[in-house]
């Protein structure tokens, strides 16, 4: 590394030991500026369904129970369905015609709040700030590209996650893990760079689909998010770890729905055209 800095070789030996402490101290410096803050991995990914009744029966087809829902004046806003403790997926019924049907946005889990949004300020970013949210969680949101909203959530104590840890964990889930999900732009590339640049995420090289931009979340969690371009796929993806293929499959006949085969994956449609993909993970 040293080779880039002609100065070095100067012939000054004597001010060689100062100038290696700054150095050091300089790439200290720049790498705490650029380590991306780390996320647990995916939370959950919020959809607005057409019939919630129809669609709460598909995702519980597929063993995903629903936990707890939120109302309003007798009205169900909100319902809960659980893949494991810490991921579940979140379903809003349309409530007025002009509201769109499909993906909402996507949240991450922090076991930091305030560190990471005092870290995404430092990074030039827009972050809200820290609240508490109505299921008793920290919660902050963000706008990325092409105005998609992202949230990012701390599981608290009492909170209606936490206090349903343990429980309705379907026997028959085809799934226990959100793996990836992808999100549709009109700029991939532009979508790309505010991800890897703005909240560090790292290109990855397995994607689960050719022409996708896989990138993996900053962090030990290892999911990812996926970049699709709206032109040539127009559906909202959610992706899920198997490890048998071929036994995810059965399940899926099983349940009387129309399956999809590719060489890595299965997939099926939800009620509303969104795209389930079941991926094998190596243990």
């Amino acid at each position: 590394m040293l080779t880039r800095f002609p100065w070095f070789r100067s012939g000054l030996g004597c001010l060689l030991p100062v100038a290696l402490s700054i150095f050091a101290a300089s790439a200290i410096a720049a790498q705490a500026q650029t380590q991306a803050p780390v996320l647990a991995g995916i939370a959950h990914a919020a959809i607005r369904v057409s019939d919630l009744t129809k669609s709460r029966d598909f995702y519980e087809k597929l063993g995903f129970e629903a936990a707890f829902a939120m109302s309003k004046g007798g009205t169900t806003t909100e319902v809960f369905l659980k893949v494991n403790d810490r991921q579940f997926i979140e379903m809003y019924p349309q409530q007025q015609p002009s509201q769109p049907i499909g993906f909402m946005h996507v949240c991450f889990e922090s076991t930091d709040m305030e560190a990471l949004n005092r870290d995404y300020l430092a990074r030039g970013l827009s972050p809200t700030p820290v609240k508490r949210a109505g299921a008793g969680n920290l919660l902050f949101t963000m706008v990325g590209p092409e105005q998609q909203n992202i949230e990012y959530t701390e599981y608290m104590p009492g909170s209606m996650h936490s206090n349903d840890r343990g429980k309705h964990l379907g026997a028959n889930r085809i799934s226990e893990e959100i793996v990836g999900l992808s999100l549709v732009m009109e700029d991939p590339a532009a979508a790309q760079a505010f991800y890897e640049q703005k909240l560090g995420f790292r290109f990855a090289h397995r994607a689960v689909e050719p022409g996708l931009i896989s990138l993996e979340i900053p962090g030990r969690s290892g999911q990812m998010v996926e970049i699709a371009s709206r032109a040539t796929s127009p559906a909202f993806q959610l992706l899920f770890s198997v490890s048998d293929l071929r036994r995810a499959a059965a399940q899926l006949k099983a349940l009387h729905l129309p399956v999809e085969k590719q060489e890595s994956m299965v997939s099926v449609q939800d009620p509303d055209g969104n795209r389930i993909v079941f991926v094998k993970v190596k243990p």
